[in-house]
C-alpha cells in the first residue's frame, strides 16, 4: 500500500475530509455512491454509511464478527465503561482545541469515539477498524462521526499532518503511522487493560490473560515516534448480571476461542450477579 501527503493539511470540515485513497495517496471526493480520486480509484459508499476502503477479498481472522459486535453493543448499554468513556473525553477536552479532527484507529462501534465528539464542540471523527459489522455501527454514532473499513497494521488512509487527537482504544498500534497523521503538536491517547481486569472471570470463562510486559512492549512500539507525557490509572468494581457476563466474554478476543454459544452456557451457571474489577490505563504521547 502506498500512502502519500495528499497536499498541504487544511482544516477537515467533515471526518471524511481526512480520507485519502489507499491505492495512490490522493484525495477522495464523493461521487454519487462513492468515494473517488483525481486517477479514477472508487470506493463504495455502504448503505449503513460507511466506506469501503478494503479490497472485497480481504479478510482479518482477528476481526470483530457481527455476534461479537452484537455483545459489546450490548454490553456497552449497560453503562460499565461509560466512566472510561468520560476519563477519555475529560482528557481530550483539557488536550484538544474545539474543532479538532479526531481519528479513532480501531473504532469499533464507536462509543468512545461519539464520547470524545460530544466533548469537544466542532470537533469531527474519523474512525478506522477491519471489522464492517462495527463500522455499520461507528458510522451512525454521532452526527460528526464517519467511518470507514481499513486495517491499521497498514499505511492509513489518512493525510499527513491531518489530526489533532488521534485515539487509540483496545486496539493495535502502528507507531510510525500514527506519527505520519498527527499534526506535530497533536495528541495520542492510549487505552489499554491492566492485568487486573476482569481478573475475576479469566478462569471460569477462559478469558484470554492480560500480558504483563504489555505496557513495556506499548513504550517501545511507540518510542521511536512519541514522547511518553502522562498514564492514569482508571479502576472501579462493576456488578455484572448473568448475561452481561456473557456479553463481556463474547465481545472480545476470547470469542474467537469459544465455540458457539459456550459463553452464554458458561454464565447461565452463576448463582446470581457478580462483582468484577474493571481497571484500564490511559497514557498520553506527544509526537517527537
Amino acid at each position: 500500500m502506498h500512502i502519500t501527503p495528499g497536499g498541504s493539511p487544511r482544516p477537515a470540515r467533515t471526518a471524511l475530509d481526512l480520507l485519502r485513497c489507499p491505492l495512490c495517496g490522493a484525495r477522495l471526493a464523493r461521487s454519487g455512491s462513492a468515494f473517488v480520486c483525481p486517477v479514477g480509484h472508487s470506493f463504495d459508499i455502504a448503505r449503513q454509511g460507511y466506506v469501503g476502503l478494503l479490497g472485497g477479498g480481504v479478510r482479518a481472522a482477528s476481526a470483530d464478527t457481527a455476534v461479537m459486535v452484537g455483545a459489546r453493543e450490548a454490553f456497552l448499554r449497560g453503562g460499565h465503561y461509560a466512566p472510561l468513556a468520560g476519563a477519555l473525553a475529560g482528557w481530550a477536552v483539557s488536550l484538544c482545541r474545539p474543532g479538532a479532527a479526531v481519528l479513532d484507529a480501531g473504532v469499533g462501534t464507536g462509543y468512545y469515539l461519539a464520547a470524545v465528539l460530544e466533548a469537544l464542540p466542532g470537533a469531527v471523527g474519523l474512525g478506522l477498524d477491519v471489522s464492517k459489522y462495527a463500522v455499520r455501527r461507528a458510522a451512525r454514532v454521532h452526527p460528526r462521526a464517519a467511518a470507514a473499513t481499513w486495517d491499521v497494521w497498514e499505511a492509513l488512509p489518512v493525510g499527513t499532518d491531518s489530526v489533532d487527537l488521534l485515539v487509540n482504544v483496545f486496539a493495535p498500534r502502528n507507531g510510525r503511522e500514527f506519527r505520519r497523521v498527527l499534526r506535530p503538536g497533536g495528541v495520542l491517547l492510549v487505552v489499554t487493560p491492566t492485568s487486573r481486569h476482569m481478573a475475576e472471570l479469566r478462569d471460569a470463562f477462559g478469558m484470554l490473560a492480560v500480558d504483563g510486559a504489555k505496557e513495556e512492549r506499548l513504550g517501545r512500539t511507540l518510542s521511536a515516534f512519541f514522547r511518553h507525557v502522562e498514564t492514569r490509572l482508571r479502576e472501579y468494581a462493576v456488578t455484572l448480571t448473568p448475561g452481561e457476563v456473557a456479553d463481556l466474554v463474547s465481545m472480545g478476543p476470547t470469542h474467537h476461542h469459544l465455540r458457539e454459544g459456550e459463553a452464554a452456557g458458561r454464565a447461565a451457571g452463576l448463582d446470581g450477579p457478580v462483582r468484577v474489577t474493571a481497571s484500564f490505563r490511559l497514557s498520553v504521547y506527544r509526537p517527537l
